[in-house]
């Protein structure tokens, strides 16, 4: 395992998922030059450039500015081999050109959210704290979750939690978010996570409306769409033998990026099914537990 320089527990408390099974999908070496397409907190961008020291290099682009603040304080002690720019990977080959960096020896796209998201209440992504209901990653970006609660039809919302949340009760959701915000707007994540647990009953530990919230991050991030964009971009970014390495967190985005490598030609997979992570890595970061990740090598 390389020497990876920690963070600080005021910095961040994500903690990035997969990092050996990264390492051995992208064969990181003196000299290679990587691209991070979700560069996050830093954690696997620090992995691949102490593993490609002392000359490798290393793109990093994320669409956070929150994110790309603390990953330039993580990626210091690396200097001028680290190279961070705001944006979508989906536009990452003309956010390398503009950068100057590449062709790359390995593109690595951890699509997952990120666990700095869930734990600020201000950013909306959570009904485990009360916050505005947002869930931007780029709050650039114009359309917010709220927007989509009040603004789209019931037919419209029943649509979005089945194909996006994958809910059997979408439909039961959708009337009554309607219903409710004839009355009042929806404006606070626990005001829509307590509409949807008036007409849904528990069952477990998962709360009701943790499949709701995921299709609203989906949708206002588009990103189902940014992936499929964004997987040819990486293939054309990549040189010859390059490899591309995808970690995904539900069945919606492995299925894409499953079918997108069967359906490609040009490259060889180098994972015959998705790896996971260790029980050991899951008793220490409990997110890992949905981890997938795929790789595939440019022909």
């Amino acid at each position: 395992m390389p020497n990876v320089p920690p963070v600080m527990a005021e910095t961040t408390t994500h903690v990035p998922v997969l990092v050996d099974e990264t390492l051995r999908a992208l064969a990181p070496a003196p000299g290679k030059t990587f691209l991070d397409g979700t560069a996050g907190h830093g954690g696997h961008a620090a992995a691949l450039l102490a593993a490609t020291a002392p000359d490798g290099r290393l793109l990093g682009i994320d669409r956070d500015p929150r994110n790309l603040a603390v990953a330039t304080e993580r990626l210091k002690p690396f200097g001028a081999r680290a190279v961070l720019a705001r944006g979508s990977y989906e536009d990452m080959r003309d956010i390398a050109a503009s950068a100057g960096v590449g062709p790359f020896d390995g593109v690595l796209l951890d699509v997952g959210f990120s666990s700095a998201h869930v734990d600020d209440p201000d950013r909306g992504f959570s009904f485990q704290s009360d916050g505005p209901l947002d869930m931007r990653y780029d709050p650039d970006h114009e359309e917010t979750a709220a927007m989509i609660v009040n603004g789209w039809t019931k037919d419209e919302l029943a649509r979005l939690f089945r194909v996006y949340g994958e809910e059997p009760q979408a439909a039961r959701i959708a009337a009554a978010l309607v219903e409710a915000r004839r009355r009042e707007r929806f404006t606070r994540t626990g005001q829509l996570a307590e509409a949807i647990a008036a007409v849904l009953p528990r069952r477990g530990r998962t709360h009701p409306a943790t499949r709701a919230f995921q299709a609203l991050r989906i949708a206002v991030n588009d990103e189902l769409g940014a992936l499929e964009r964004a997987l040819p971009e990486a293939l054309s970014v990549l040189k010859p033998g390059g490899r591309l390495v995808v970690i995904s967190f539900h069945s919606l985005e492995d299925r894409i990026v499953k079918r997108f490598l069967a359906e490609r030609e040009d490259v060889r997979a180098l994972t015959k099914r998705p790896v996971t992570a260790t029980p050991a890595e899951i008793a220490r970061n409990p997110r890992a537990r949905s981890a997938k990740l795929r790789a595939a090598q440019l022909l």
